[in-house]
This record gives structure tokens, C-alpha cells and sequence, in this order.
């Protein structure tokens, strides 16, 4: 890791701290004017620009320039082009500062600190549409000639622009939500209606994400598709980086592009298999909103009772933290934590008698006392048990009533039972528990996978009855009438059989006459 020059921040310390950051933020404007140096009368003139207003002499903007020079901040050239007709004025004009790299990266991280305090951070659904957009128009751009380099630059640092965005808006909202997850407001109205805003808030960001994070994911590879080695190539010729004394740029801007690229797919489609970070946000997100809810339950439910727990031990830490001495602090546990009232002074032995009344209540046998007693108050009660109901008649019209579906559903399989394939149509009036049956067959059959020859083959729960549905021959159409209503459909061909021999279960044949002796 790259460490930080530990000159390079000094000067946002000390009693000259305010003085040093306003005259580096000077030297920050002038530059944004296109001013690459300043005289002493210069930084004067930028210093009231930034909103210094104080009496500064001579002297004392001297050792703040000359502390800035010795830090490396700024660097100090003498003006040889300019005539001088006095030492006061070669002092004032000859001398001229400029913002060294050093200076402007020291400039650059306060600003960046400060933007960082200041800002709330969100989650816009509308990041995660402009990245797809830009993605696709890299799609696009990467089949048009070699004129179109410029664009893809520009939309390429588009791009990257919108995930740093993301990126940076995300780390801030979800370490805001955070810490609003462990706040604990002193105005409970104001807390419940931050926390009540923030659930609609990731409700409303919740909607459609996953589908959103899909679209940028398929974008993506997309764009890897055309080739992103070629497309960076492209944006290079297209970025026209300018000649530099330390060599050739272009090898650490590409390397900057790939590792930019790389963040792309760490979020929305990862190289190892691991779970995208926008999946990661998703979760995140529901389990904040599961727990404000709870918080907001907590807190309606403080607001609803009188008085609470939490608040009771609170007040009771209070009075701990008041207590005059020790004794008292005894005295008050005593008081808050002390055995409650004796339930079980109204207790009696079951046999009185037996207590010789000349014995010490200490040397009597204890007293039998209910667990029930210390819970909810009360003593158990113990009566004779209750008379035995005969069901001797329920089990009997339980059993004649499975003898009767039994039987019931013994016709329905026989009137289904064919004796070779026959069209669906065959079967054209059915009663209602035939139809049921009959339906359930062809869901089974039509859920299978057919054969070779488009036969499905399906067994019912119990395995006893099997069906075979071909396809129709000719494309006609079976209707079946029930009294419910009629069905109109492919006219199969059905072959219902039963795996064990006839269908039907011996009772039930014997119930309806179909069962002979011996």
C-alpha cells in the first residue's frame, strides 16, 4: 500500500491551521482561473476571493508562504522578466508561488473530507439506468468506425463516472443507515418519523432492482462480446493524452480502465462465481427494513403503554447514579430487586389436624406450593374427571361413511376402465366423481414425458390404476357433459388399466353387489 507523505497534511493542524488552508484554497481558486502562480499581491486578492476577511500583515503571510514552501505545498520562483524600481517592490513582485503535485493532492483530499461530512448519501435508481444506457451505447459505438473514438472515450468516462457515483453514494447511505439503526432519538416523534421515511425510502429503491441489476449484468457482457481490449484501445486514441516527462501515460491510464472495469463487474457480474454486490445491497436493504419495523413496533408499543421497561431501568440507573453513599445504594437494590410478595402465606397443609399446633412453624412439614401460583397468581384446582363419552355411535357412522366413498370411488374407476384404447369423446356423460377421476388421469398423463412414439404413460398415488394418452390421430375435438357443466378438448386416445387386476377395492365391490361367495 502507497503511504501518505507525513508532511503532507500538517497544515490542517495547529494555531496556523485556518490561515494554511485559506491561503492552499486560494492558490485552489486561482487555479481554477487558469492562474498557475501568484505574488505576494495575488494571493492578497484570492484570499479575500475565499472569504478571509481578517487584517493579515506582510510579515505574518510571508511565514505562512515560506511554511507552505518547506512542506512541499507550494513551490516559490523568482520573476526575472520584470523591471524593479524599488527593494519594496522587487520583495513584492518578485517572488511567485505555485501549487506543487504534492499540494494539490493535499488540496484535494480536504476538499474531497469535507464533501465526504457534508454529503447524506443516497440510492438512485436512476444511476443504475444511466450505467445500462452508457453500456449500451459502448455496444453500439463499437461497431462504427474509427471517427467515433472520441465518443466512446467520452462515453466510457461517462461510465465510470456513474459507477463511482453508485459506489460512493452507496458506502455513505448504508453506513448513514447504519448508525441510524443503532441511534437512539431523544424525540421520539421526530426518530419515528426518520425511521418510518427511511422504510419507504428502501421500499420504493427495492422496487425492481433485481430486474434493473439484471439489465446492466446482460449489458455487460454484451460490451465483452465486441471485444473490451479493442474498446480500450479505442478510448486511448480517442482520450489524445498529452506527452509527459516521466514517459508514456498510456500504459497506467489502461491500467486505470481495467481496474475501473473490473468494479463494474464486482457489482453486477462477478468472474468467480460469488454473489454480485448489487445482490449484496438487496439484502442489506431488507434487513434494514425488517429492522426499523421492529424499532417502530418498539417504539409504539412504548407509546401505547403507560410506561416500559426500558424507561423504568433508566430511571433506576438515575436514582443509582444519586444515591448519597453506599448504604443507600443497598437500601434502593433492596427496594427494586428485592423478593416479591409472600403468594403463598394463605397456603394450608391438606390435613390440619395432623400439625400438632404445639410445634414451631419451623419445625412443620413444608407446604405443598404450585408452580402455577408464582406465574399467574393462582392455585391449581384438582376435580373429579369427567365422565366418559360413549363414541361407540361415531365410530360407526365414520365407518359407514368410509364404506360409502370407498364404494363411491370403486364406480368412478370402473366406469373409466377400458378394455383396450378408446377416444376420449367415448366417455360422453360422466357423474361427477367419474369427471374428477377422470381429470385427475389426464393431468398425470399430459405432466409426463411421451415416448418416442408421443405416448404418455402415468400411474395414480396408490399405483393401482395406470393410463396411456396418445396424441389424436385426426385433430378431433372431445366434449364431456357433466351436470356441472362440459369440457371440450383434444380427442386422445385413453387406455386406463388397472396394475393389479380389476380396479376397485374388495369392500366396495361387495358393497354395491359385484362381490360373490366363495
Amino acid at each position: 500500500m502507497r503511504r501518505v507523505p507525513p508532511e503532507m497534511f500538517r497544515f490542517t493542524t495547529g494555531e496556523t491551521a485556518d490561515l494554511n488552508g485559506a491561503v492552499l484554497e486560494a492558490f485552489g481558486v486561482a487555479g481554477e482561473h487558469l492562474e498557475t502562480a501568484l505574488g505576494l499581491d495575488g494571493v492578497r486578492e484570492r484570499l479575500r476571493a475565499v472569504g478571509w476577511v481578517s487584517d493579515l500583515e506582510d510579515e505574518e503571510l510571508h511565514e505562512t508562504l515560506k511554511r507552505l514552501v518547506k512542506w512541499e505545498l507550494l513551490d516559490v520562483v523568482h520573476n526575472h522578466a520584470q523591471n524593479y524600481r524599488t527593494a519594496e517592490e522587487y520583495e513584492r513582485r518578485n517572488l511567485h508561488y505555485s501549487l506543487t503535485r504534492r499540494g494539490e493532492a493535499a488540496l484535494a483530499g480536504v476538499r474531497h473530507a469535507l464533501e465526504v461530512l457534508a454529503s447524506t448519501g443516497a440510492l438512485q435508481t436512476a444511476v443504475l439506468e444511466a450505467i445500462a444506457d452508457r453500456l449500451d451505447e459502448l455496444t453500439v459505438l463499437s461497431g462504427e468506425p474509427a471517427a467515433a473514438d472520441r465518443r466512446i472515450f467520452s462515453t466510457l468516462r461517462e461510465l465510470e463516472g456513474h459507477l463511482e457515483g453508485l459506489v460512493e453514494n452507496t458506502k455513505a447511505f448504508n453506513g448513514q443507515l447504519q448508525r441510524l439503526l443503532r441511534a437512539e432519538g431523544v424525540d421520539l416523534d421526530v426518530f419515528r418519523e426518520v425511521k418510518a421515511a427511511t422504510v419507504a425510502y428502501l421500499q420504493e429503491f427495492l422496487v425492481n432492482l433485481d430486474r434493473r441489476g439484471e439489465t446492466v449484468a446482460a449489458a455487460v457482457a454484451r460490451v465483452e462480446e465486441r471485444g473490451i481490449a479493442v474498446l480500450r484501445e479505442r478510448a486511448l486514441r480517442g482520450a489524445e493524452l498529452p506527452p509527459t516527462p516521466g514517459g508514456d501515460p498510456a500504459a497506467g491510464w489502461l491500467e486505470s480502465r481495467r481496474a475501473r472495469w473490473a468494479g463494474l463487474r464486482a457489482w453486477f457480474l462477478p468472474d468467480d462465481g460469488a454473489r454480485p454486490r448489487i445482490e449484496q445491497l438487496h439484502d442489506i436493504a431488507r434487513r434494514a427494513i425488517v429492522s426499523l419495523l421492529q424499532v417502530l413496533e418498539r417504539i409504539n408499543e412504548s407509546r401505547r403503554r403507560p410506561s416500559s421497561a426500558v424507561q423504568d431501568f433508566r430511571e433506576l440507573a438515575r436514582w443509582f447514579a444519586a444515591a448519597p453513599n453506599e448504604e443507600d445504594l443497598h437500601r434502593l437494590w433492596s427496594a427494586a430487586f428485592g423478593l416479591g410478595p409472600a403468594r403463598h402465606a394463605h397456603l394450608a397443609h391438606p390435613d390440619p389436624e395432623l400439625i400438632p399446633s404445639s410445634h414451631s412453624w419451623s419445625e412443620a412439614p413444608p407446604v405443598q406450593v404450585s408452580a402455577l401460583l408464582r406465574t399467574s397468581g393462582r392455585t391449581e384446582r384438582f376435580t373429579r374427571t369427567a365422565t366418559v363419552r360413549n363414541v361407540a355411535a361415531v365410530r360407526a357412522e365414520r365407518a359407514e361413511r368410509a364404506r360409502a366413498e370407498r364404494a363411491e370411488l370403486a364406480r368412478a374407476w370402473q366406469a373409466l376402465e377400458t378394455d383396450g384404447p378408446v377416444r376420449l369423446s367415448s366417455f360422453s356423460t360422466l357423474d361427477p366423481a367419474a369427471f374428477d377421476r377422470l381429470l385427475d388421469l389426464l393431468g398425470r398423463a399430459l405432466a409426463a414425458r411421451p415416448d418416442a412414439g408421443g405416448r404418455r404413460r402415468a400411474t395414480t398415488g396408490d399405483g393401482r390404476v395406470e393410463v396411456a394418452l396418445s396424441p389424436p390421430p385426426d385433430g378431433r375435438t372431445a366434449v364431456l357433459r357433466t351436470v356441472q357443466g362440459t369440457m371440450a378438448g383434444p380427442d386422445y386416445l385413453i387406455h386406463v388399466t388397472a396394475v393389479g387386476g380389476a380396479i376397485g377395492f374388495p369392500a366396495a365391490r361387495a358393497a354395491t353387489g359385484q362381490e360373490t361367495a366363495g
